[in-house]
C-alpha cells in the first residue's frame, strides 16, 4: 500500500537561534502517525511537495520501526521543479517497486527491446572476498536455526523466541529480550570494528655500526638560531663524522622563490649529499598568519625550495620533543609535531627526495650524536627517535579490543560539540543523547544557519536532551571564552568535550600556499589548542579530539590537514602527561557526508581504503571511550591493495611489520625495498632493444602501451585497453599518490631516473609517451631509415578518417610527391637526396611533409 504525506505536518516550524520545542508535540504526532502506516501495512510513501521535507524523517521513522525496505521518495525540488525532476521521482518510485502508468506519463515514448544477446558489460562494484559469516552468540555453526532466532529477537518476536527456547512465561522473557537484543547489536558492531583498530608504537633498532658521512650537508637552520646549543651540537655532529658541512640561515617568512636562490648560491659542484632541516625549533607564530608556527611555515617552503632547485639530496626534519617515543615520556613541544605531518605527507609525494623525521633529545651527547649520525647514513629507519636508550623506529600495530568498564563511559553535564552542525557532529549528538546528555551545545561557523540544523535540534529534543546550537569560530579566542562561559552560566557544567570542526584539503606539497595552511590549522590545530587551554582547570569526563589518518601514515595532497591532526595527537599526548582526560581517535574516512565524497570514496576503495560506515564508527568511538583509551588510529584498510602501492612509493617500516602487510607483499611480488631500489639497466637496455627494429610510428605506439598498461595496474582497471592514450591521467583517476607510483613503475621499466613532476609535465599516456622518446630514447635507438619514415607517414594515413575534400587534397598532394621522386634521375642526384633525408631532423622531415601537404 502506498501513502501520499503532503507539507502539512511541518507548516507551522520555523527556525530561530533559539530552541526548537514549539513543535515537538506535531513531530511526535507525525512520527506516531507514519509508525502507524507502517504497522497497518503501508510500504511506500510518496510526499507531494514542492520539496522534500518529510522523506529523511519517514526514513528515519521506518529504521526505528525495525523496517528496511520501505520505499520513500518525493517529486519536486527546490530549484528543480520541472518536468524533468517530476519523472525522475516517477522513476525512483518505479525502480522501488510502485507500479507507474507510464503510457500517461509519457504518451509519445515508445518501448525499445533489449538485446536477447549478452553484450559487452563491465562491472564496477567492488567485489567483497568470500568468507564464511558466523552468528554472533552462536556456536560457530551458523545455522538457518540460529539466524531465525536472533532475527527474532530483534524483532522483539515473543512467540517464536518462546516457541524455540520451549519458555512458557513470555512475562519473564519480555523482561530479558531488550538487553539480549542489545547486546546482539553491540556484538555485531564489535565483531564489524575489530579489525579497523591500530596503534602506534616505539620499537628499539639495533644498535648500527659507527657511521662516517661523505660530501657536503646543508644544514638549515631558523634565523638568529645559529648560537643554540643544538643547533651547533648537530652541525659539529656531522663535521666529526666526515662530512663537509655549509650551514644555510632562513626566516620563517622567506618564500620558497627567495629560499631556493639562497640554497643556489650554497651548492656545491658535486651537489649535496644530504639536507638536514633545524627549521621545525622554531615555534614562533608566522606574523601574516598567526596560527602558523615558523618552523612549519618554513619547513613547507624548504621542500618547495629544493625542487625549485632541483636538489635532489635526501631531506631530514628535526625536532625535539615533539614525540612521545615510550611509556611515562612526556611530549613537551607539540606544535612541533606539525612538522611529522607534513613529512609524511612530502615522503608519499616525493620519495626520491625525501630522507625522514628524527626527534632529538635536549642535549646532544656524543653517543647520541653518534645514532643521529646512523640514521642519517640509512640504518633503514625514516621516522625515529633517539633517546638514551637508543634508537627507536615508529611503528604501526593492531590494537586488541577493549575490554570495556563496568559502567559505560556517558556525559554527566554538558557536551560541547565543534562543528556540531555537520554530518559528523550530528551523529554524535544523537549518540549522545541516546547515551542521557543532558545537555548538548553544537557550535560551527554557521551555528543555527546550517542547513537541516532545525530538524536535527527537534529530533535531540525528542530523545530528552537540552540542544543549544551556536555560531562559534572555533579558532577565535573570544569566540570560544564566550561559549564557555555561557555553559558555564546557564548549566549543567561542562563534561565532555568532541573536537570535529575542520577544513579539508586537496593541494600538492610544492603547491600549498601560506594562506591555505592557516585556513586549514585553524579549525583543527587551533581550536585544539584553544579548547585545552580554556578548559584545562574543569573537571572534564572527556575530552576527545576526532583526528585522521593522514597524522598516522600520511595522506597524498593533505600537508597542511595531515600537520594539524599530528599536532591532535600531539596535544592529547601533552594532556595526558599533565595528568588530564585526553582521546584522539585518528580516523579514517567516514561515509555518509563529511569531508569525503562520492568519487573520493571510489578512488580510496580502488586503492583499499574503505569508507566506513557511520553507525559502526561512532560505536567504534563507544568502545574506545568505554574502554578508557587515549590514542587509537581506526580505519577499515584493506592491506592487499594498500600495501603494494603505498611501499612501492617509499619503503615504509611503519607498517611492515603488520601481519597483513607481510602478507599482501608477499602475494604482489614485492618486498621491503619498494621504490627505494636501484634502478635496473636491464629493463631500459631491452626496451631500446625492443625499439631499435621499429619504424617511429611502431616505437611511439610501444611506448603508449607500456605507459597505459602500467596505468591500467596502478588504477586496477580490467585492461590497458580501459585507458585512453589522449585521455588526462587528472581525468582517468589519477592523484599526486598514484602518479608517483605510475613514475615508480615505468622507471622500473625503462631503467630511466624519470621526474617525480612526470605526469604533471605530460598530462596523457600519449604524451607521457612522446616524452619517453624523444627525451630518453631518441639519440641512442638506430637511426630511422627513410624506409621507415614513410612507414610511419603510411601509418599516419591508415589511422585518419579524413573527410571527403581532405583525402582528395592529400591524394594530390601524394600524387605530386610521388611525381617528384620519378623524376630524380641520376644516382649521384639520389644519393644527394637520400643523405639528406637521412641527415634530416625528425622537426624538418615533419616540415617538409607538412608544406607539402599544405598543413
Amino acid at each position: 500500500m502506498v501513502s501520499t504525506v503532503t507539507g502539512e505536518w511541518v507548516s507551522g516550524i520555523e527556525v530561530d537561534a533559539g530552541y526548537w520545542y514549539a513543535n515537538l508535540r506535531q513531530m511526535v504526532r507525525f512520527e506516531e502517525a507514519v509508525r502507524a502506516l507502517i504497522t497497518g501495512g503501508y510500504g511506500a510513501f510518496v510526499e507531494v511537495s514542492p520539496h522534500p521535507v518529510l522523506t529523511g524523517a519517514v526514513s528515519e521513522t521506518a529504521e526505528d520501526a525495525g523496517t528496511a525496505d520501505v520505499v520513500v521518495v518525493g517529486t519536486l525540488e527546490r530549484d528543480n521543479g520541472g518536468a524533468a525532476r517530476l519523472v525522475t521521482s516517477l522513476a525512483q518510485a518505479y525502480v522501488g517497486g510502485l507500479t507507474v502508468d507510464w503510457a500517461a506519463v509519457l504518451p509519445a515514448g515508445e518501448r525499445v527491446e533489449l538485446p536477447t544477446y549478452a553484450f559487452q558489460h563491465e562491472r564496477y562494484w567492488l567485489q567483497p572476498p568470500a568468507t564464511t559469516v558466523s552468528v554472533a552468540g552462536g556456536d560457530g555453526a551458523g545455522t538457518a536455526a540460529e539466524a531465525q532466532f536472533w532475527a527474532a529477537v530483534e524483532g522483539g518476536d515473543l512467540t517464536r523466541i518462546a516457541d524455540t527456547l520451549a519458555i512458557e512465561d513470555q512475562q519473564h522473557l519480555s523482561e530479558v529480550l531488550p538487553a539480549l537484543a542489545s547486546w546482539r547489536r553491540r556484538e555485531q558492531d564489535r565483531s564489524v570494528t575489530a579489525n579497523w583498530r591500530y596503534r602506534v608504537s616505539w620499537s628499539p633498532v639495533a644498535e648500527p655500526d659507527p657511521s662516517v658521512l661523505s660530501g657536503t650537508w646543508l644544514v638549515v637552520t631558523p634565523a638568529g638560531s645559529g648560537g643554540g646549543d643544538l643547533t651547533q651540537a648537530c652541525v659539529q655532529t656531522l663535521a666529526d663524522r666526515g662530512a663537509e658541512v655549509v650551514v644555510m640561515e632562513t626566516t620563517a617568512t622567506a618564500g620558497h622563490e627567495q629560499m631556493a636562490a639562497q640554497i643556489r648560491t650554497t651548492v656545491p659542484e658535486a651537489g649535496f649529499s644530504g639536507v638536514v632541516s633545524l627549521l621545525a625549533l622554531d615555534e614562533t607564530p608566522v606574523p601574516a598568519h598567526p596560527v602558523v608556527p615558523g618552523g612549519l611555515a618554513a619547513t613547507l617552503a624548504l621542500v618547495q625550495a629544493l625542487g625549485d632547485a632541483e636538489v635532489g639530496a635526501p631531506l631530514w626534519a628535526v625536532t625535539c620533543g615533539a614525540v612521545a617515543a615510550g611509556p611515562g615520556e612526556a611530549l613537551t613541544n607539540p606544535v612541533q609535531a606539525q612538522v611529522w605531518g607534513l613529512g609524511r605527507v612530502v615522503g608519499l609525494e616525493h620519495p626520491d627526495r625525501w630522507g625522514g623525521l628524527i626527534d632529538l633529545p635536549a642535549v646532544l651527547d656524543e653517543r647520541a650524536g653518534a645514532r643521529l649520525t646512523a640514521v642519517l647514513a640509512g640504518c633503514g629507519e625514516d621516522q625515529a627517535a633517539i633517546r638514551p636508550a637508543g634508537i627507536l623506529g615508529r611503528r604501526l600495530a593492531r590494537a586488541p579490543q577493549p575490554r570495556g568498564s563496568a559502567e559505560p563511559w556517558a556525559s554527566h553535564g554538558t557536551a560541547l560539540i565543534t562543528g556540531g552542525t555537520g554530518a559528523i557532529g550530528g551523529r554524535l549528538a544523537h549518540w549522545l543523547a541516546g547515551r542521557g546528555a543532558a545537555r548538548l551545545v553544537l557550535t560551527s561557523r554557521s551555528g543555527p544557519a546550517a542547513a537541516g540544523v532545525a530538524a536535527m535540534a527537534a529530533e535531540l529534543a525528542a530523545q530528552g536532551t537540552r540542544v543549544d546550537v551556536v555560531a562559534c569560530d572555533v579558532s577565535d579566542r573570544s569566540d570560544l571564552a564566550g561559549v564557555l562561559a555561557w555553559i558555564a552560566t546557564n548549566g549543567p557544567a561542562l563534561s565532555a568535550v568532541m573536537h570535529t570542526a575542520g577544513v579539508g584539503q586537496a593541494t600538492a606539497v610544492q603547491e600549498t600556499g601560506l594562506a591555505e595552511t592557516a585556513e586549514v590549522l585553524a579549525a583543527k590545530a587551533t581550536g585544539a589548542a584553544l579548547l585545552d587551554e580554556l578548559t584545562r582547570d574543569l573537571d572534564l569526563d572527556a575530552f576527545v579530539l576526532f583526528s585522521s589518518i593522514s597524522a598516522t601514515w600520511g595522506s597524498g595532497l593533505q600537508p597542511s590537514y595531515a600537520a594539524a591532526n599530528t599536532f591532535l595527537d600531539a596535544l592529547a599526548h601533552s594532556r595526558l602527561a599533565r595528568g588530564e582526560t585526553a582521546t584522539s581517535v585518528a580516523w579514517g574516512p567516514w561515509g555518509g557526508g563529511g569531508m569525503t565524497d562520492e568519487d573520493g570514496a571510489v578512488q580510496m576503495a580502488r586503492r583499499g581504503l574503505m569508507v566506513m560506515d557511520p553507525g559502526h564508527a561512532v560505536q567504534a568511538l563507544a568502545q574506545i571511550l568505554d574502554g578508557r583509551e587515549a590514542l587509537v588510529t581506526v580505519a577499515d584498510v584493506d592491506w592487499a591493495r594498500f600495501a603494494p602501492p603505498f611501499t612501492l612509493r617509499r619503503p615504509s617500516p611503519l607498517v611492515e611489520g603488520l601481519p597483513e602487510v607481510k602478507q599482501a607483499l608477499a602475494d604482489a611480488g614485492a618486498d621491503a625495498a619498494g621504490a627505494g631500489a636501484a634502478l635496473d639497466p636491464d629493463a631500459g637496455a631491452t626496451l631500446k632493444q625492443q625499439l631499435a627494429g621499429l619504424s617511429r610510428a611502431e616505437q611511439n605506439r610501444t611506448l603508449v602501451n607500456l605507459v597505459r598498461a602500467q596505468a591500467a595496474a596502478v588504477l586496477d582497471y580490467a585492461s590497458a585497453e580501459a585507458v585512453e592514450a589522449t585521455r588526462a591521467f587528472s581525468d582517468l583517476g589519477f592523484d599526486s599518490l598514484t602518479a608517483v607510483e605510475l613514475r615508480n613503475r615505468l622507471s622500473a621499466a625503462t631503467g630511466l631516473q624519470l621526474p617525480a613532476t612526470l605526469l604533471f609535465d605530460c598530462p596523457t599516456p600519449a604524451a607521457l609517451a612522446d616524452y619517453l622518446w624523444n627525451e630518453e630514447f631518441q639519440d641512442e635507438l638506430a637511426p630511422v631509415s627513410l624506409v621507415q619514415e614513410v612507414d610511419r607517414l603510411g601509418s599516419l594515413l591508415t589511422g585518419a578518417m579524413p573527410d571527403e575534400n581532405t583525402y582528395q587534397l592529400i591524394t594530390d598532394r601524394l600524387q605530386g610527391l610521388l611525381s617528384q621522386w620519378s623524376k630524380v634521375g641520376a644516382s649521384s642526384e639520389r644519393q644527394v637526396v637520400a643523405e639528406k633525408i637521412g641527415s634530416a631532423s625528425d622537426d624538418e622531415i615533419f616540415e617538409f611533409i607538412h608544406k607539402e601537404l599544405g598543413r
